[in-house]
């Protein structure tokens, strides 16, 4: 496959210059009118929309990102296969989730490199329940490594730049991701979901992140889908820990409301914050559920004033 971006992003983390990720592909395909009221959420476009899936990359890119994630997170071939799609279509779908960011790159051009980073969600992602965020799944490491392995390898064989296995909310299952995503070729950053200083199943972040300090394939190591209020200290832990540049993208701040499922309160995501993580060791900063592209373009802004 040929790639858009000119150079490959561990190389561009390694010179040290801090590069912008995307922002929630979910609140900004809800935006443009998307329905994701559905288990398999954004993943649904791959099969049905595609263009708004590139439409949506293209809007972050052009508002500064560096590196868009794919609509992959809740992509998987259990998910898929209870809509009845088969494991053949489920891996097309897969490798279209890599090429729809590669279009969007094309696309927004501009002349500077851009990266397209495989999204793979935890397992609770597939189950649609809410598990995501709590981790402690009952299955052994063995047989989450067994989940996970398959689309990895269809995502690596789609040729992206990094695989971003985001949103980890247990050790266990990082550990479990880190043994499946060997020898695939690909390079990979690992995020947790967390709250305060530990995942959240409860593990503190200090030994979460060591799991991935000797691993060759991680690039980077951080957090994702937090509130903003708990990425310093992370950012801090991961890179004293592990030595390796942190990724950071969290949530705007405002509180899910299960009962009326709905957003409330405010966006407590700050530039000033985005300098902070930086200063601290953050090398890939953006944002999660409820950033959107004019936050990303702030963001943008932050990270080259702070370089």
């Amino acid at each position: 496959m040929t790639r858009h971006s000119p150079a490959p992003l561990g190389g561009a983390l390694a010179r040290g210059a801090p590069l912008v990720l995307d922002g929630g592909m979910s609140n900004q395909l809800e935006a443009a009118g998307h329905d994701l009221g559905d288990e398999l959420w954004s993943a649904r476009l791959l099969a049905e929309e595609p263009g708004a899936v590139v439409a949506a990359h293209r809007a972050y890119y052009e508002a500064g990102a560096d590196v868009a994630i794919t609509a992959s997170y809740q992509a998987t071939f259990e998910g898929f296969g209870k809509r009845g799609i088969g494991r053949e279509r489920t891996a097309e779908l897969l490798a279209l989730s890599v090429e729809l960011g590669r279009d969007a790159a094309r696309q927004a051009g501009g002349g500077r490199p851009l990266w397209v980073a495989a999204s793979v969600g935890p397992y609770g992602a597939m189950l649609a329940d809410g598990s995501e965020y709590r981790g402690r799944y009952g299955l052994s490491v063995d047989a989450l490594e067994r989940f996970h392995r398959p689309r990895l390898e269809a995502l690596a064989a789609a040729g992206p730049d990094v695989l971003a296995l985001e949103t980890v909310p247990d050790a266990d299952e990082a550990r479990a991701l880190l043994r499946a995503v060997r020898g695939l070729g690909v390079p990979a950053w690992l995020s947790f979901s967390a709250e305060g200083k530990r995942t959240r199943a409860g593990q503190p972040l200090e030994e979460a992140f060591a799991l991935a300090a000797d691993a060759d394939e991680v690039i980077a190591v951080g957090v994702n889908c937090c509130a903003p209020q708990d990425v310093l200290s992370a950012v801090e832990t991961a890179a004293r820990v592990t030595g390796k540049p942190v990724v950071a993208y969290p949530n705007s701040g405002e509180e899910w409301d299960a009962g009326a499922r709905a957003w409330r309160g405010r966006s407590t995501f700050t530039p000033e914050q985005v300098t902070a993580w930086q200063r601290a060791g953050a090398r890939l900063i953006g944002g999660c559920c409820r950033v959107g592209p004019k936050a990303v373009a702030d963001i943008a802004a932050a990270v080259r004033a702070g370089t």
